[in-house]
């Protein structure tokens, strides 16, 4: 059932549907109750093939894990796959009960990646240090399982690549999701391996998006929405949603003077190699 049209609809222009893979998308999020089936038609029609889904604390598992059973058949939509971490603005005073009930579901199956996990000195900039010790812990089991580690960072992106370095040289990698460093800092993440995910903010006009990108090495870039946050313009102020990946798709592809069904394929196979399965 055709909801807007495909991608002709997103983008204005008329483009046979690619394989597309949302590298970071909240779909447990209660704004997506009341349309998830129409969310994803939309997100099919879009191009998608697969969304993957970073967890947050204890509270948000059960309706992501439901998520994953409910779209686990290629024929019916996108794929839902499942992270598990803990995400560092949920590293509070005695988070060790909390990482614990994560480690243990971590152990009790084969997870896409550890994430989100990482660093914010956005919201609260007391809690440092035990956001420091709960991101080497979650990359320790990252490590230790050989799963890459879905990492955020805000307000904080030079004291994380700190904290990466080490983890990168015992041979740990990842993406640093929702790209917002420098582009000498971009040039640092992608030598020590790491991947930049790139969402919607690249289409905000103060973005800087376009110098991060020259002289870089497109083998790192992956895309991603962060549904249902930040999304991209022109609907920004509204809701996101995964369909909104081919408008972020675009943009990469002019920034990068790129056919887009070329910059879909690369990003889809940087993908395919970080998360491989």
């Amino acid at each position: 059932m055709a909801f807007w049209g495909g991608k002709a609809a997103i983008l204005g222009v008329n483009f046979a549907p690619a394989m597309l893979i949302e590298t970071h998308a909240h779909l447990y999020d209660k704004s997506f109750e009341v349309d998830m089936s129409e969310l994803m038609a939309r997100g099919h029609e879009a191009g998608l093939s697969e969304i993957m889904m970073p967890n947050i604390d204890h509270t948000s598992i059960d309706a992501m894990l439901e998520l994953e059973l409910a779209w686990a058949n290629p024929a019916n939509g996108p794929v839902a796959k499942a992270m598990m971490g803990l995400h560092p603005c949920y590293v509070k005073k005695g988070f060790e009960q909390e990482l614990y009930f994560i480690e243990s579901w971590v152990q009790k199956r084969k997870w896409l990646a550890i994430g989100e996990i990482g660093t914010d000195l956005y919201w609260d900039k007391t809690t440092w240090d035990i956001q420091a010790e709960a991101f080497n812990i979650q990359c320790q089991w990252a490590l230790n399982l050989g799963r890459p580690v879905v990492i955020h960072c805000r307000e904080s992106v030079g004291q994380t690549i700190e904290l990466v370095r080490p983890w990168a040289d015992k041979g740990l990698n990842g993406v640093f999701h929702c790209w917002s460093g420098t582009g000498e800092q971009a040039q640092s993440v992608t030598q020590m391996g790491f991947y930049l995910g790139i969402g919607g903010t690249a289409t905000y006009k103060n973005s800087s998006i376009a110098d991060i990108l020259k002289g870089l090495d497109t083998s790192f870039l992956v895309l991603e929405t962060d549904s249902p946050y930040l999304t991209p313009v022109p609907h920004r102020g509204k809701r996101n949603e995964p369909a909104y990946i081919a408008i972020v798709a675009q943009k990469l592809a002019d920034l990068l003077h790129m056919p887009l069904e070329d910059l879909e394929s690369l990003t889809t196979t940087n993908a395919r190699r970080l998360f491989a399965w």
